[in-house]
């Protein structure tokens, strides 16, 4: 049962560049393909990514189209005929390529799940930052029980969930860096043991002088060129790095590799949103079954820094920007 009307209201980019480039416009409603889900989005979450993309910085996989915005949750109003999983009316949440920034959205059916229990709004802010720290500890990192694992920028959303499967996967110590006190102090609420405040501390040297020059044994980073040379100082023999991001630069120099060899390290980088459907569907199959059903039971923490109606979303993307807060930032869309 879908809406007569073909047109919808959605967020667009005037031309890339800042904030106030953002305007609402009106654009075909997307029609689901055989294997797709058509979804009345309630809400999406932000992320760097959209930041980057609204910039015209961000390399576009051939899926996402002109709208930004990858999570979302809402009710489901039309399915395509390959579909089974749900039917119209269910309350879902997801992840998809792009597009979430609007009334609708059409998104595999392999890549979403029943909100159950959850709200509109903690459902949409879950996937992208819990997906990616799963890759990071348990698919790249394999950490293990007794290791040591060092997590930057951990006060993000990323950051929260890595802190908690770090935890789950019963770390030794979870070393976190973070660039203010209350910021470090939220990450030691969710179960860091060593905080380090990048701006006035090495976390090379805290992380070697508490491991006694042992290096950690998994490090999680987004800033590529800008640690690359400390995180290979701070590893341990046999040590694993997953690269999830380029925030601090993509061009490293001046670089010692031969620690690489010496230590035998594993360097792998990932990324999400340029990976198949496939990939992402069995990741989302792990994630349901052995991350989500604590997220739904309360034992894992998450945390929702501020709801913005999305007539504020230039407001919402300036606090992104800025970095001044901790967790996740959700949109709630309005009717008209």
């Amino acid at each position: 049962m879908s809406s007569s009307s073909s047109q919808m209201k959605a967020i667009l980019v005037r031309q890339p560049g800042g904030a106030d480039q953002l305007y609402f416009g009106q654009v075909d409603k997307p029609v689901p393909k055989p294997n797709e889900l058509l979804v009345k989005i309630h809400c999406f979450a932000l992320n760097r990514m959209d930041i980057i993309q609204r910039e015209g910085r961000y390399p576009l996989p051939p899926e996402a189209g002109p709208i930004l915005g990858v999570e979302f949750a809402g009710i489901v109003e039309d399915t395509g005929r390959e579909t089974g999983r749900f039917k119209a009316g269910d309350r879902v949440f997801g992840l998809a390529y792009g597009g979430a920034y609007a009334q609708y959205i059409a998104v595999d059916e392999g890549s979403v799940h029943p909100l159950g229990s959850l709200s509109m709004e903690l459902g949409s802010s879950l996937l992208e930052c819990w997906y990616t720290a799963y890759q990071a500890v348990d698919h790249i990192g394999k950490l293990q029980a007794g290791e040591d694992i060092l997590i930057h920028a951990a006060s993000g959303g990323v950051g929260t969930a890595a802190i908690q499967l770090a935890k789950m996967a019963g770390a030794r110590r979870i070393f976190v860096t973070a660039g203010s006190p209350e910021k470090l102090e939220y990450c030691r609420k969710v179960g860091a043991t060593h905080l380090i405040n990048y701006r006035e501390q090495s976390f090379k040297d805290v992380v070697l002088q508490e491991t006694d020059g042992r290096g950690v044994d998994v490090i999680c980073d987004y800033l590529l060129a800008s640690y690359f040379s400390d995180n290979i100082e701070s590893l341990a023999k046999d040590g694993r790095m997953s690269l999830q991001g380029a925030m601090g630069g993509a061009v490293a120099e001046r670089v010692n590799l031969g620690p690489v060899l010496f230590k035998r390290l594993h360097i792998e980088g990932s990324t999400l949103r340029s990976r198949s459907v496939d990939y992402q569907r069995k990741l989302g199959e792990a994630f349901a079954r052995d991350v989500l059903p604590h997220i739904e039971s309360g034992d894992m923490f998450w945390h929702i820094d501020k709801v913005f109606a999305w007539e504020d979303i230039q407001n919402a993307h300036l606090l992104m920007e800025g970095a001044q807060f901790t967790g996740k930032l959700v949109v709630r869309v309005t009717e008209d």
